[in-house]
């Protein structure tokens, strides 16, 4: 089954995390307090993988360029606490036979409009 499942995050005394799946119209949002925001990126694609293992083709879409860019091997990442979480990321990643970690613009993620960020 494919899916295209759009992921929000975002960090401070308010921070959470979460994703809208577009096929099905599934919602998740966990709050989760002092995080930052690139911490709250990874976690909201974290719990997306777990929640859609066994799927064969999965698209996530993320309004974050540097998490994007990280999990795509495009960008160094510098901070241990990212590092943790990418390589909790990329184990979950090599488990899905089609996987794609893609780009959008704010204005079009889905999950942001649905978390109101």
């Amino acid at each position: 089954m494919k899916v295209s499942i759009y992921v929000d995050g975002s960090g401070g005394p308010k921070g959470g995390y979460g994703f809208f799946v577009k096929e099905t119209g599934e919602s998740f949002y966990e709050k989760k307090p002092d995080i930052t925001n690139n911490q709250a990126e990874y976690l909201a694609i974290i719990s997306a993988l777990n929640k859609f293992l066994g799927y064969d083709d999965v698209t996530i879409f993320s309004d974050s360029k540097n998490t994007v860019s990280q999990l795509n091997h495009e960008f160094a990442i510098n901070n241990e606490k990212l590092r943790d979480l990418a390589r909790k990321a990329w184990e979950l990643i090599g488990k899905f036979p089609n996987l794609t970690i893609s780009w959008v613009p704010r204005k079009a993620n889905l999950a942001g409009k649905m978390l109101g960020s």
